[in-house]
C-alpha cells in the first residue's frame, strides 16, 4: 500500500461532506469558500503528471504550473455539488443515475469551450476525489505528531452509509432535475460506473482511477 502524508489537509472538510451525505440530498448545505480550497488543493495533489485517455493518448500536466490548470473556485463549487449527488446515487445504488449525473456534469463543462484537456482532467478528478471521500474510498489516518496519512481504498466493502426508499427517490428526482437541466446525455451500460474508483467515471473518463494513482496507491 502505498500512501499520501499531508499535515491535515481535508480533516475538516471530510467530517463536513460526510454529514451533508448522512443528511441526504435535501441537505445540500454551501460549503464555505475556505472550505472549497482546501477541497481543491486536495483534488491537485492527486492529479498526475501524465494522463492516458481512452483512445491511448497521453496528456502532460505540469505539477508546477498549478494556477493554469486548477478552475475557478465558483466552477469548483458546481463540480463538487455534482460530485455530492454522484456520492448519494453511489450509496443509493442508482448506478445509472450515477453515470448520467456524472456525464452531465462533464458535458456541461466540455460544452463551455473554455478549459484545456488539463483543466478537464482536473474537473474530473475533483468529481472523483469528492465521491471518494464521501464514499469512504478516502480516509485520513492520523500519525506521529500534527501529520495525516491519506490512504485510497478500493476494496469492495460497504461505506456504513445507509439509504431508505424515500432518500433514494429524492436523490433520483434531484439527479434527474439535473440532467434534465443540461446537454443531452445517456447513461450507456449502467456497470461502466463501477470502473472509476466509486466516482461514476465511465468510459469517457477510463483514466479517472489512474489520476490518484501517483499520490496513494489502492489497498490490494
Amino acid at each position: 500500500m502505498r500512501s499520501m502524508t499531508r499535515a491535515g489537509m481535508g480533516v475538516v472538510l471530510a467530517a463536513a461532506m460526510s454529514a451533508s451525505l448522512m443528511a441526504g440530498p435535501a441537505a445540500a448545505q454551501e460549503l464555505s469558500d475556505e472550505s472549497i480550497k482546501k477541497f481543491m488543493e486536495f483534488a491537485w495533489s492527486l492529479v498526475p503528471a501524465k494522463f492516458t485517455k481512452p483512445d491511448g493518448t497521453t496528456v502532460e500536466i505540469d505539477k508546477k504550473q498549478k494556477d493554469k490548470v486548477v478552475v475557478p473556485i465558483e466552477t469548483a463549487r458546481e463540480i463538487i455539488k455534482a460530485g455530492r449527488m454522484s456520492a448519494h446515487a453511489q450509496v443509493c445504488d442508482l448506478a445509472e443515475d450515477q453515470v448520467l449525473n456524472y456525464r452531465s456534469l462533464m458535458k456541461r463543462e466540455s460544452d463551455k469551450k473554455k478549459w484545456s484537456e488539463q483543466q478537464m482532467i482536473y474537473i474530473n478528478q475533483l468529481h472523483l476525489t469528492t465521491v471518494m471521500l464521501l464514499t469512504g474510498k478516502i480516509k485520513l489516518i492520523e500519525k506521529e505528531g500534527d501529520e495525516k496519512q491519506v490512504v485510497i481504498d478500493d476494496a469492495k466493502k460497504g461505506s456504513g452509509q445507509s439509504c431508505t426508499p424515500e432518500q433514494k427517490q429524492k436523490v433520483k428526482d434531484v439527479i434527474t432535475a439535473y440532467v434534465k437541466s443540461g446537454p443531452p446525455v445517456s447513461a450507456g451500460p449502467a456497470t461502466a460506473a463501477a470502473g472509476a474508483g466509486g466516482g461514476a467515471a465511465p468510459a469517457a473518463a477510463a483514466g479517472a482511477p489512474a489520476a490518484a494513482a501517483p499520490a496513494a496507491e489502492k489497498k490490494k
